[in-house]
């Protein structure tokens, strides 16, 4: 049934006839002998009007099977692009990751520097206190205004030692804030 229409027996009947017989070449001849002219079984009408059916839903199956495939190979194109992407993104990472290793292990050794630097600035602070003397209990404003010159004065009385050359100060200063006299 082309176009979906239907159509009688004869025109059926011509379809078929022309879908299986060669084209006959046009001679000379009269009108055939009347046992060729005969009109077909009805039986036989009815099986090709089936084959016909038959193979126009077939030819919509095809149609229908060949928009289907045309979705799929859209959304496989898509697919593919997407995995294209994803295995950019997954390399970028890989990338970051042996980045990120790297100064991991590189930060095991800056470590064992810091803990190496630390110890060397306590033992050189320990050092420089080494030369300090502290004196606790001295009453607040015994000192005047020169605490250097207290501090000259006072060591020899403290100790009962006579310093000669006298001591030498490089820094002198009361620890905490200084009251003021009331």
């Amino acid at each position: 049934m082309p176009n979906g229409k239907s159509m009688g027996k004869h025109s059926r009947q011509l379809l078929f006839s022309e879908a299986i017989a060669p084209p006959k070449p046009m001679t000379a001849q009269t009108a055939p002998p009347s046992s060729v002219c005969s009109s077909p079984d009805p039986p036989l009408l009815e099986a090709v009007d089936r084959i016909l059916l038959e193979i126009a839903t077939v030819g919509r199956r095809l149609e229908a099977m060949d928009s289907k495939i045309s979705d799929l190979k859209v959304a496989s194109s898509s697919i593919r692009a997407d995995i294209a992407g994803f295995q950019e993104t997954v390399h970028d990472l890989e990338q970051r990751l042996t980045t990120m290793e790297g100064q991991v292990a590189a930060l095991s050794d800056h470590e064992a520097e810091l803990r190496f630097l630390r110890t060397k600035v306590i033992d050189l602070e320990d050092r420089g206190r080494r030369d300090n003397v502290c004196f606790f209990g001295i009453l607040e404003h015994k000192e005047g205004s020169d605490i250097k010159t207290f501090l000259k004065s006072l060591l020899p009385k403290l100790t009962g030692l006579e310093f000669s050359p006298p001591l030498e100060y490089q820094g002198v200063h009361r620890i905490g804030p200084l009251h003021k006299a009331a």
